[in-house]
């Protein structure tokens, strides 16, 4: 039977890498290089992580079974485009057959690009999005890559982006294809436990954003039909990623306070590491909107703002801080779009939203956001991190660079929409 022809997606995929979740899941990671038939690798990792020993203590693991690793501890704490493409260069002249990153999102996008870069070999502004980028697909296949998180945020270990810091336009942008997923994510929460309660925090707010915009991003079928080669991983809120979603949302608001308060709670940190990959899960088909949007300016044109509890003099917005400053206003102007869908997001991260008013509707999710980031020590607003009313145009230039979040916003969003959100972000209480 000849099949119908309709205006809009009738099709969502569902991709993700195999996981190994579990307390002392890193001890078996021979057993899985092996399986996956490599014999040389590259352990990718930063040198705060490589000081506390686990990338050498893996190398260890490795050589037991007879698989030669080498250690690059040279990835920096938020990646550029610059740093992305040296460490390629530096690590051209290794022969491996396999890669992995043993760190944070930072390191495991970084790993992502290199294996790219050295397997189709380009100057990295081809592949990422456009516009600040060239846009060109993943030629074809890369090579297996192991992912290690050690902290509890990103669930880069499951999806299919690479996020950098364009240099020349002080803008972030990524490369997005599902072939940059890692063969295979090892999830130990033994990892997270040196975590300083400063990142737990951040890291803690990049899953809750990632599940949030993710159950409220333009859904599937509300987008245009896409010819199977072009349909993009980012595909809109379905009813596949809803079910991750919301299981992220309520158990980092069960755990997130928690695991800043005492890092070495370890049912916390094991709840939120599955918080994290569920929503790596989610995000990773269904996409994100405005927050992540106006978090790449955020964090690129950041002046002064040093962070407590992250090992750098250099001014930085972490990225899990940058998405969750602008949320609370985002999901205020993105409410009207599916009001049952911020009331349940507020009402899994615990808040009462049973006899509200149509005000107070509309208020629970923000309201929720707020009070966990005042317990948790994030910052308020944009203020927090030094911006002031002066930036917004440039904040909004910024984010208007970055059309494939923003093509997921439920709501039309253009400049004076972003005006309006950045103002209300600027500071919350």
């Amino acid at each position: 039977m000849k099949g119908v022809t309709l205006p809009t997606e009738t099709v969502f995929v569902m991709e993700m890498s195999p996981i190994k979740f579990g307390l002392g899941a890193t001890d078996e990671i021979a057993f899985d290089a092996r399986r996956l038939g490599l014999s040389r690798v590259l352990v990718f990792t930063d040198r705060h992580v490589a000081e506390l020993g686990l990338p050498e203590r893996i190398r260890g693991l490795l050589a037991d079974e007879g698989i030669k690793a080498e250690i690059f501890d040279g990835v920096e704490v938020e990646p550029t485009d610059r740093s992305m493409e040296e460490a390629a260069a530096v690590t051209r002249g290794h022969a491996v057959d396999g890669y992995i990153a043993v760190g944070g999102g930072s390191t495991i996008d970084t790993c992502k690009a290199v294996n790219l870069l050295a397997t189709h070999p380009a100057p990295i502004r081809d592949y990422i999005n456009r516009p600040v980028g060239k846009g060109v697909p993943v030629p074809g296949p890369l090579r297996p890559l192991i992912a290690v998180p050690t902290t509890a945020g990103t669930g880069s270990e499951t999806t299919a982006v690479a996020v950098t810091h364009v240099v020349d336009e002080n803008v972030k942008a990524g490369i997005s294809h599902r072939l940059l997923r890692p063969a295979l994510g090892i999830v130990d929460p033994l990892n997270t436990l040196t975590v300083p309660p400063e990142v737990t925090a951040a890291a803690g707010a990049d899953i809750l954003t990632h599940a949030i915009e993710s159950y409220t991003t333009r859904p599937y079928d509300a987008r245009p039909k896409h010819h199977p080669p072009d349909r993009p991983a980012y595909i809109g809120a379905n009813p596949a990623s809803d079910v991750w979603c919301e299981k992220a949302i309520e158990l980092v608001g069960r755990y997130l306070r928690r695991a800043v308060l005492n890092g070495h709670d370890l049912e916390a940190r094991l709840h939120l590491a599955l918080a994290a990959n569920y929503a790596g899960v989610g995000f990773g088909n269904a996409g994100v909107h405005i927050p992540h949007a106006v978090a790449y300016p955020v964090a690129g044109l950041v002046r002064d703002y040093v962070p407590a509890g992250y090992r750098t003099r250099h001014p930085l917005v972490p990225h899990g801080m940058s998405v969750i400053l602008t949320a609370p206003a985002a999901f205020r102007f993105t409410y009207p779009t599916a009001p049952a869908r911020h009331l349940r997001a507020a009402e899994l991260l615990g808040a009462p939203v049973a006899g509200l008013g149509e005000r107070e509707r509309r208020e629970a999710l923000p309201r929720a956001l707020l009070d966990l980031m005042a317990d948790v020590g994030i910052p308020n607003g944009l203020a927090g991190v030094g911006y002031g009313e002066a930036d917004v145009p440039a904040l909004i230039e910024g984010t208007l660079k970055q059309p494939r979040l923003l093509s997921g916003a439920p709501r039309t969003v253009g400049a004076a929409e972003l005006d309006w959100i950045l103002r209300e972000a600027m500071q919350y209480w």
